[in-house]
């Protein structure tokens, strides 16, 4: 399904290059252009990752988060596939702190010093850990920005886009019909609702 783009009513013009055709109200994405913009990304990331640069996987929806850390793993980088806090890259030092935490955290926990505080104390910490975990989890082990960003979904990840475009840091965006391809470095067209969509160009 990576060919289905969104319906006709709710389309960004300047998607017109990347359309081939519509078909029951939906826009059907010019697959020819979603294999050379994805050989181009692949070259891309390719190059980046021998020299050794870091990346940063996002996608934060129900539909993209399980393939973002599936993707993240397999090929050992970072991502964000929760909830995207604002600032995380354009506020580092917040952000760095927030890991120290985390990781000071873990490690009281790993430790059983956690076991040796009082009962109320100890169940806030681990509301504490939790909540990191589930927002910070993806970059425990990231110590600086990342070199490049692979976004999933450009209107539910605006903001991180956002804060890629200010900082320069370069973009790899899966793009649907609805969205505008001159935001991203790299734009790949197809569709970002589909899981087996995602997974694949993921």
């Amino acid at each position: 399904g990576v060919h289905f783009g969104h319906g006709t009513r709710k389309w960004n013009p300047k998607m017109a290059p990347y359309i081939s055709a519509k078909r029951k109200g939906i826009h059907i994405t010019n697959l020819t252009r979603t294999a050379r913009f994805l050989s181009e990304a692949c070259d891309l990331v390719f190059d980046a990752a021998s020299r050794g640069k870091q990346f940063l996987i996002v996608g934060t929806k129900n539909k993209a988060a399980d393939s973002v850390a599936w993707a993240a793993i397999k090929a050992r980088c970072h991502c964000v596939n929760k909830k995207w806090l604002g600032g995380m890259l354009t506020n580092w030092s917040t952000t760095e702190t927030r890991l120290h935490k985390f990781r000071d955290l873990r490690m009281e926990q790993k430790t059983g010093r956690l076991n040796r505080l009082p009962k109320r104390d100890a169940a806030m910490v681990k509301r504490q850990l939790f909540r990191l975990q589930t927002y910070l989890g993806g970059i425990k082990y990231m110590t600086g920005l990342p070199d490049i960003v692979i976004i999933v979904d450009q209107h539910e990840e605006y903001t991180a886009l956002r804060e890629c475009i200010t900082l320069g840091i370069p973009t790899i965006c899966l793009i649907d019909t609805n969205c505008d391809p001159d935001l991203a470095d790299i734009s790949i067209p197809a569709n970002d609702d589909a899981i087996s969509s995602i997974r694949l160009i993921l």
